[in-house]
């Protein structure tokens, strides 16, 4: 760990006196498209162009880039504008094809970075060019280990600009985001490696256009390093990702709001403050969510019940999961009291549930 930290090189983005912002469609669609976006994007504030030339898709048949020709479009981006481009790879001959075409910055996508055979084939592809800017999506599941070991395989071919990028993990509840940010995840990933840039990506968190403010205050307020924005000049008729895309104007006004964030006094009282609310927001998000698909499954149950002839209160069942849940409780250091009074609680809204199944 150490050692991948003494071999950063931040001079990439230390260059700057305010985030680095990237900002771009989510995927290259059209030579017009792309232009227009990087033209009308605000070189004041944004940094990078970033678009999608390669799509990794669930399932097949659906629109997954358009490849090599891409390239050249980026291409272009550099020359008109002087931003610098990026783009994702996902394997060898992306490497080969981003770097022929001049692309400044490669960022490898939460499904690579959950596999390591497709991350050791991209850092041998770099071994060669390991002067580029090379960013690291967060794997898909909350793993800090796989995270880092991807890092750890980078830095093992000489490549020292490296940052990551939090584009939010997977969760199997239902939720108001696309992917979890789980902040603590990434409080944690800082205190480890503190020297690695971070880039937040509110545009997946998300998933929609309404929570990208929000998440992008939040990720200022934790002294994130920069962002991934998507931006396109017409979003409701992007071919991929369209909700969580907004136009360049709109991340103009986006970004003047958040330089305020940056002045505040980041070693104050009040700031560690909010930084415990946020954190505990989150968690009680996390805690609604899940009470809430447990009564869906005492709904179930109840009706299960009903057309079984089974009766709704079950004693025995009842002091089973006490029990359990008492000691479970105990290891983790709960008041065995304040446990007590919330399954008592949890079990007489199941029971009224279940009751109320006509």
């Amino acid at each position: 760990m150490d050692k991948l930290n003494n071999n950063i090189d931040r001079t990439w983005i230390d260059a700057w006196n305010h985030p680095f912002i990237i900002s771009g469609p989510c995927s290259a669609e059209s030579e017009r498209q792309i232009l227009e976006t990087a033209k009308r994007l605000n070189s004041s504030y944004v940094q990078g162009f970033r678009a999608g030339i390669w799509k990794p898709r669930t399932k097949p048949n659906n629109f997954e880039g358009v490849g090599k020709e891409g390239l050249e479009w980026l291409r272009k981006v550099k020359k008109s504008t002087g931003l610098m481009v990026a783009t994702e790879i996902a394997n060898a001959e992306h490497v080969k094809l981003a770097i022929s075409f001049g692309i400044d910055i490669l960022w490898i996508g939460a499904r690579s970075t959950s596999s390591p055979f497709i991350i050791q084939e991209i850092a041998d592809a770099l071994e060669e060019e390991n002067n580029k800017i090379i960013l690291v999506k967060n794997p898909i599941h909350p793993d800090i280990e796989l995270w880092i070991g991807a890092l750890e395989r980078l830095s093992g071919k000489g490549i020292r600009k490296l940052g990551v990028i939090h584009r939010g993990f997977y969760t199997y509840k239902n939720s108001r985001y696309r992917n979890q940010p789980n902040w603590n995840l990434l409080l944690n990933f800082r205190r480890l490696l503190p020297k690695i840039p971070i880039l937040c990506d509110p545009s997946h968190i998300c998933g929609n256009k309404e929570g990208i403010l929000d998440i992008a205050k939040k990720a200022y307020h934790f002294q994130y390093e920069g962002l991934m924005i998507e931006s396109h000049c017409d979003p409701n008729q992007a071919w991929s990702d369209a909700k969580q895309q907004i136009t360049p104007e709109n991340l103009f006004e986006m970004l003047k709001q958040l330089t305020y964030i940056e002045k505040c006094d980041q070693k104050s009282q009040k700031h560690l403050l909010d930084s415990f609310r946020i954190l505990i927001d989150e968690l009680d998000e996390n805690l609604i969510t899940l009470l809430a698909e447990r009564m869906n499954i005492s709904k179930k149950l109840g009706t299960l019940k009903k057309s079984s002839d089974i009766a709704i209160l079950q004693p025995n069942r009842w002091k089973d999961i006490m029990k359990k849940s008492m000691n479970f409780g105990k290891k983790l250091g709960i008041s065995e009291k304040f446990l007590e009074e919330f399954f008592q609680l949890l079990h007489q809204e199941s029971v009224k549930i279940q009751n109320q199944i006509q």
